[in-house]
């Protein structure tokens, strides 16, 4: 807004409620690990480094000559693929494939909007995990509302919020929220009147515990009053690239926001909803993926556990969340320095620590204040720069 004239910069715009974009603070962390002499390898990030796997590409092609606008709702196939795909990976049963399921452009950009579209604003409070997805209290805050983080039922007291994030398996720390933790919650916000919504976008990827969806009858007794369920098809299908996700569950709620997305002209583009189905029908690939990241996160917390770190939750997802006790009273430690048991390393530090061995993580602190002691590493590297990340971190 500096480059405007005066009299235009007394408007207040969404803009000017967000903090500054975190990931430009890794710059210098960056330079660093790609001074070592071997390359940088980059386990920073979620970005899936597989190729797309041969069903989508073939359904992507399929409709590429299909000149007409897609469809907001999603085609028919679509719905029902989603809908088929909710059942048999993850036990949801009587979703509707034709008023209970929206694709959407990529799942962030939905989680960024969806407080917007379900009418939330100034004066209602959005509650998120204390470890989360940044973009939960990115779209919190560009609709005006307050945002609270808490992680326990108890945390919140007689309060009630608009809107709830659950996240599990969660970003960044994999922890995974089981069916009776989700059935308090769900019970508790009917109570209120609470939206929730929960992020499952790595719900094929838990490891140590079964991870639920909301809407597993298990946890909701079939009734998806309240609820809506966030999936992608970016980590599970190596489709980021092609902005593949949904949103399903509570069917008032869906058509809701389907209403307000025609008209936003918020649409997955035809070829995608080809390549969507063609991927949703696909389970083999889904399980080729999920064991390339079993074998990636074994070889990689070995390492990382080795190299005197320790694995918090972790039980699911693409990340390691990681920790060690023990820093210089300064708060600057390398790794030849002694350590105390009554002070511990900031995430920065840790990061420097892994850029000094030319691999970039993720500093804890972007996820929330519960972060600082903590780094996020990604799975999301070839096999080939998982066993290069590895043995750097045997040899420290």
């Amino acid at each position: 807004m500096t480059g405007l004239p005066p009299q235009y910069r007394e408007r207040t715009t969404p803009a000017g409620r967000l903090p500054a974009f975190p990931w430009d603070s890794l710059a210098g962390a960056k330079a660093r690990a790609a001074a070592h002499p071997d390359g940088m390898i980059d386990l920073s990030i979620g970005t899936p480094v597989d190729g797309v796997f041969e069903s989508a590409r073939a359904g992507l092609a399929a409709a590429s000559a299909v000149p007409g606008y897609p469809q907001t709702a999603g085609t028919p196939e679509l719905r029902a693929a989603i809908a088929g795909a909710m059942e048999r990976r993850h036990g949801v049963v009587g979703l509707s494939a034709e008023r209970g399921v929206l694709p959407v452009v990529g799942t962030k950009e939905a989680i960024a909007w969806l407080p917007f579209l379900l009418g939330v604003g100034e004066g209602h409070t959005v509650v998120i995990p204390e470890l989360s997805y940044p973009t939960y209290e990115v779209g919190a805050r560009m609709a005006g509302a307050r945002v609270v983080r808490a992680d326990s039922l108890t945390q919140l007291g007689p309060s009630r919020p608009t809107l709830m994030y659950v996240n599990s398996p969660g970003n960044p720390s994999g922890r995974v929220l089981g069916v009776d933790h989700l059935r308090k919650v769900v019970s508790w916000a009917r109570e209120r009147g609470v939206i929730v919504v929960s992020d499952e976008c790595y719900l094929g990827l838990d490891w140590e515990l079964e991870a639920p969806s909301i809407l597993d009858p298990r946890v909701c007794d079939g009734d998806f009053t309240g609820l809506l369920a966030v999936h992608s098809l970016s980590k599970a299908a190596n489709l980021a690239s092609y902005r593949a996700g949904w949103l399903c569950g509570d069917e008032s709620l869906v058509q809701d926001l389907l209403a307000l997305r025609r008209h936003a002209g918020l649409m997955v583009p035809g070829p995608i909803q080809s390549a969507m189905v063609a991927s949703l029908d696909d389970d083999h690939s889904v399980d080729v993926q999920r064991g390339r990241y079993g074998r990636r996160r074994a070889v990689l917390r070995a390492a990382v556990e080795g190299a005197g770190f320790r694995v918090d939750d972790s039980d699911g997802g693409l990340y390691l969340w990681a920790t060690r006790d023990g820093a210089a009273a300064d708060g600057h430690a390398t790794s030849d320095q002694p350590t105390t048991a009554d002070s511990a390393e900031t995430c920065r530090d840790l990061v420097d620590w892994f850029a000094d061995r030319g691999i970039l993580v993720a500093p804890g602190e972007f996820y929330g204040p519960k972060g600082v002691r903590h780094v996020r590493i990604g799975l999301t590297a070839s096999d080939e720069a998982i066993e290069v990340a590895a043995g750097r971190l045997r040899s420290s």
